[in-house]
């Protein structure tokens, strides 16, 4: 006989019962226990014990939890997936998705990074989450600019915008898969970005070094007379800096762009 939807996992307490109704009431659909405290008042820990045991609730790290929808099925929380992102948004605060996973997400990037990158104002250590790994990106506060939010499953989701993205992967080449695959990003979907925009970015975070490394690539790649009118009224810093900031300090030194070219950027090894 066919298993009806009541039956697919073990019923539920009234005490059960009112937490997670409460919950996704409030579309609370991933909770801390705090939350859930506030709600129940006692033996909070105990009914979460027995919400998990009956695959009801996911739990995601320590403190952390997501409901698993009754449409999952019989298997509970062993068939449920959350995303990500949703995942990320409940990590800290500020926060946004930023550098190689925003880059793969505005499709900059064809390769999917499996490190999830977040942006926050203070230094937190690497999470790992139902195999997915987190990193936390420790920036100033002037560089939380140029950040949109996107829905996914219901949530809202903060994330850079698609140039902002760019401005932050010049800033951190390290957390974008590298020079290289920045310089990818920018050559192929030149025509989709504003370079104002960018400009304009990168003039708020303060650093001009991502002025010398956007003017590099634009002119390894062939595009920089298209683009050259964004340097106007540009004053370079003189420090020499390094071009790709995870490959070793060794190379040639670029006078125009004060830059130490320490990694190839080769558009014809691009073509398919």
């Amino acid at each position: 006989m066919e298993l009806k939807t009541d039956k697919y996992r073990s019923s539920l307490t009234k005490r059960e019962s009112f937490l997670l109704s409460t919950l996704a009431r409030e579309n609370r659909n991933i909770f801390r226990i705090k939350e859930a405290e506030q709600i129940l008042k006692e033996n909070t820990k105990k009914v979460l014990f027995y919400l998990i045991q009956k695959k009801w609730v996911l739990p995601l790290k320590r403190g952390l939890y997501a409901i698993v929808p009754l449409d999952i099925g019989v298997r509970g929380a062993e068939d449920f997936i959350v995303h990500d992102f949703v995942i990320a948004s409940h990590l800290t605060r500020p926060y946004y998705i930023a550098f190689w996973s925003a880059l793969n997400y505005h499709g900059l990037s064809d390769q999917i990074p499996n490190t999830i990158f977040i942006a926050t104002t203070k230094a937190l250590k690497s999470l790992e989450i139902l195999n997915s790994k987190f990193a936390f990106v420790t920036l100033n506060k002037n560089k939380f600019i140029g950040v949109e939010k996107i829905e996914i499953d219901g949530q809202d989701i903060a994330i850079s915008n698609i140039n902002k993205t760019i401005a932050d992967c010049l800033d951190h080449p390290e957390h974008a898969g590298g020079i290289e695959e920045v310089a990818r990003a920018i050559y192929f979907n030149n025509k989709e970005l504003n370079f104002n925009k960018i400009k304009t970015y990168a003039l708020k975070m303060k650093n001009m070094t991502i002025f010398k490394r956007l003017g590099y690539i634009l002119e390894k790649v062939g595009i920089l007379e298209e683009f050259r009118n964004i340097f106007k009224d540009l004053a370079l810093t003189k420090g020499y800096s390094k071009l790709d900031t995870i490959s070793k300090k060794k190379g040639n030194y670029n006078e125009q762009w004060k830059l130490l070219i320490n990694a190839e950027i080769n558009p014809d090894r691009w073509m398919y």
